[in-house]
Order: C-alpha cells, then sequence, then structure tokens
C-alpha cells in the first residue's frame, strides 16, 4: 500500500522539467539512452567500485521491462568496464568508448580497428606509460582505440603536469589524435568517435520516436547537441549544457527515471 502522506521521489524535480517528461513518456517507441559515471552511479576515486544508486537501477529495470522503450547505456569507459559496473540484463543496449565499442542486441561486441590502428595504439601506450610512471597518482586505462589518463587522486600540481606532459607528447607524435579531456581525466584515441554519433546510431537502430538522454561530463555535449525538437536532455551536475534541463546530480536523475517509468506505465506506448 502507497502512503499516501509520504510525497513521490520525484516531486522535488523542477515543474518544468515534470512537464516536459510527460511529453516524452506518450512518444511510441522511447530510446533512453543514459552516461553512467556521474549520471547513474556518483562519482568515486576507483572506477571500477562505481555503481548506480539503487533507485535509479530500479528505475532503469524496470524500463528495460516496457513495450516499445528501449535502454541504452552510452559511456567513455570500455564495453568490458561498463557491462561490470552496470551489471545489467542482456535486453541492455551497450555503448562503450564514446561509440567505438557497440554491443547491442547480440553478446558479440563490435569493433573493427584495421592494422595501422592498431599500431598506433600500440605507441601510443608506451608514450602515456612513460608520462604516467614519473608521477604519483596517476594512471592509465587501457580502451581499444586508445587510453585514459587519470589522474582524479594525484596533487594538483601533479595533474596539471601530466596532462600538459601527455599532450605535448602525444601532439608532437600524432598528427590526428582525439583527445577528449573530462572530470579528472584525458582521454587519447586514434579513432574519433563521439556520444553524438552514438545517438544518432541508437536513434536508427532501436526507430525511435523520441529520445531521453542524461548525462553530466564535457563528453556528453556531444550527444545533448544530437538531440531533436521532440527529444529531452537532462543534464546531472555543474558545467554549461546544451541539455534542456538540469538536476543537481545521480539522486535527482534516478527520481527523473523513477517518473519516467511511472508515467510510461500502461500509457499510449502500449496501443
Amino acid at each position: 500500500m502507497v502512503d499516501v502522506d509520504v510525497p513521490p521521489i520525484y516531486s522535488r524535480l523542477p515543474e518544468p522539467l515534470i512537464g516536459a517528461m510527460r511529453e516524452i513518456a506518450r512518444t511510441k517507441r522511447l530510446l533512453v539512452a543514459l552516461d553512467f559515471d556521474g549520471t547513474l552511479a556518483p562519482e568515486v576515486d576507483e572506477p571500477e567500485q562505481a555503481r548506480a544508486t539503487p533507485e535509479a537501477r530500479e528505475a532503469v529495470l524496470r524500463l528495460l521491462k516496457m513495450p516499445n522503450t528501449r535502454v541504452a547505456l552510452v559511456s567513455g569507459r570500455a564495453i568490458g568496464s561498463l557491462e561490470k559496473v552496470a551489471d545489467l540484463p542482456d535486453s541492455a543496449l551497450l555503448v562503450g568508448s564514446h561509440g567505438i565499442e557497440l554491443r547491442l542486441d547480440t553478446p558479440d561486441i563490435r569493433i573493427n580497428l584495421n592494422t595501422a590502428e592498431l599500431d598506433r595504439v600500440d605507441v601510443l601506450g608506451d608514450l602515456l606509460g612513460e608520462v604516467a610512471d614519473k608521477l604519483d597518482q596517476v594512471w592509465i586505462e587501457s580502451k581499444p582505440a586508445g587510453f585514459a589518463l587519470h589522474t582524479r587522486l594525484a596533487t594538483e600540481a601533479d595533474s596539471r603536469m601530466a596532462h600538459l606532459v601527455a599532450l605535448r607528447e602525444t601532439s608532437a607524435e600524432f598528427d590526428d589524435l582525439t583527445v577528449r579531456a573530462g572530470k579528472n581525466v584525458l582521454e587519447f584515441s586514434v579513432r574519433s568517435t563521439t556520444k553524438g554519433e552514438a545517438i544518432e546510431h541508437l536513434r536508427e537502430y532501436t526507430a525511435a520516436t523520441a529520445v531521453f538522454f542524461a548525462g553530466d561530463d564535457v563528453t556528453d555535449e556531444d550527444a545533448f547537441a544530437a538531440l531533436d525538437a521532440d527529444d529531452l536532455g537532462l543534464k546531472s551536475g555543474d558545467g554549461s549544457t546544451l541539455a534542456n534541463y538540469r538536476v543537481r546530480g545521480p539522486r535527482e536523475i534516478a527520481s527523473a527515471l523513477a517518473l519516467l517509468a511511472d508515467l510510461r506505465e500502461g500509457d499510449v506506448h502500449e496501443q
């Protein structure tokens, strides 16, 4: 039995956002695309310890079971890492490494780097490894098409030094390297793919009539930029954004997803 004296968790959301979510919940085929770190999961010092909040996970699982509703995680993480921390059913679509890796409705992970690109990844790894080895609490994370240089636990001086040296050395070695700056991380890739391109691919793959996307980082802005007039973008946290709406963090994202699940249940999408 519902306690009518206890307001729903989404009652703290801004009224304009609630209204916009009522509209998108009525679409025929909905794609719910979500960043993971800083959006579903609070930021942590050890990336492999990240987990979605229980409320966010519950809402995602509800949405996954609904007809004409697809849920996708769109992350900068490599898919192997994303699978581990998200721990979702196979019906969830996964996009890793900013769109370079795809796991759709089969267990196969699609990625097709050529021999020249693989050779460039090896050179890049050696170069960034040398940078990280010289500074405390600076480390690199391997990705299929490159590496992420993490400085979350480093001092401000060491973090700044790591970024400066890495940018200098990589620009001297490569002419067309893709570099993305995130929260306490620099990502280097031999192939240029964005979350915006991932959203467009997922929109076509799912035949979505509208897209809801939530994200928190600079790299999520490409996804917000790819949204159409009938879509809805929700920014988690501070920073300039192209998103339609903003909430404080993962707790409010969970509230928004719970509201979306409530609105979506039994609505016109089942017709």
